[in-house]
């Protein structure tokens, strides 16, 4: 038998395997971050005309959806969708982590694309309607060509600085305990009682952010059709 004893040494990451970790975890983050775009974008613009339905009921439960949305933390959101079936329904909720990130961030950025979007529709002139409607465009043909290009250009600066905090945001998945780069960068500085991981995980959101911002920016310029 051996006499040797345990030390009780934590055995340390070198930083090449902090690195190759984490940027594991970065990938599940993009995963969060495009597909909350994929889905919560097109979604907005759904309930920006609602909101301008001529049907009152729909009007109300659409500004009541909104004002929820924008009015409680989007943490407290992400517990409600992950926990909500089993509490409600008493469903098995061991594969619904993922589906409930996905669903909690798309519903919650829909209603502030709506809030920009409804912004960007309300500034155009009523004579462009007018207009359109003189030359003989239907309502559908006055929105999509003549109205919708027009608010893209609008809004273009406000979806970038929410495409941005969406980046951020996307921190909140540890919430329920999903391996993202924030939730590593949390485990592994735990276990390695080192400050480093939260420095790469920071140094990753930034680069994702100028990546960001630096495509925001070319997609602006691209629109300046006066220059």
């Amino acid at each position: 038998m051996s006499d040797k004893k345990p030390t009780g040494k934590k055995q340390l990451m070198t930083f090449a395997t902090m690195l190759s970790t984490m940027s594991e975890g970065m990938v599940r983050t993009l995963g969060i971050f495009i597909l909350t775009l994929i889905f919560s974008l097109p979604l907005g613009m759904v309930v920006a005309l609602l909101r301008k339905s001529r049907f009152g009921f729909i009007r109300g439960f659409i500004s009541a959806y909104i004002s929820i949305m924008r009015g409680t933390p989007l943490m407290l959101q992400l517990l409600v969708w992950y926990f909500g079936p089993f509490y409600l329904f008493g469903w098995n909720i061991g594969n619904w982590r993922f589906p409930a990130l996905i669903i909690g961030f798309v519903v919650n950025y829909a209603a502030y694309f709506a809030e920009i979007y409804r912004g960007g529709i309300e500034s155009i002139p009523v004579g462009q309607y007018e207009a359109a409607e003189v030359l003989g465009y239907t309502k559908t043909q006055t929105f999509m060509r003549i109205i919708l290009p027009q608010v893209i250009k609008i809004i273009m600066p406000s979806v970038t600085n929410e495409v941005i905090t969406l980046v951020k945001d996307t921190s909140l998945a540890f919430t329920l305990a999903y391996a993202e780069v924030f939730s590593l960068a949390k485990q592994i500085s735990a276990s390695q009682s080192s400050f480093m991981p939260f420095l790469i995980a920071g140094v990753f959101y930034f680069v994702a952010n100028y990546v960001v911002e630096f495509l925001m920016v070319r997609i602006e310029k691209s629109m300046d059709y006066y220059k």
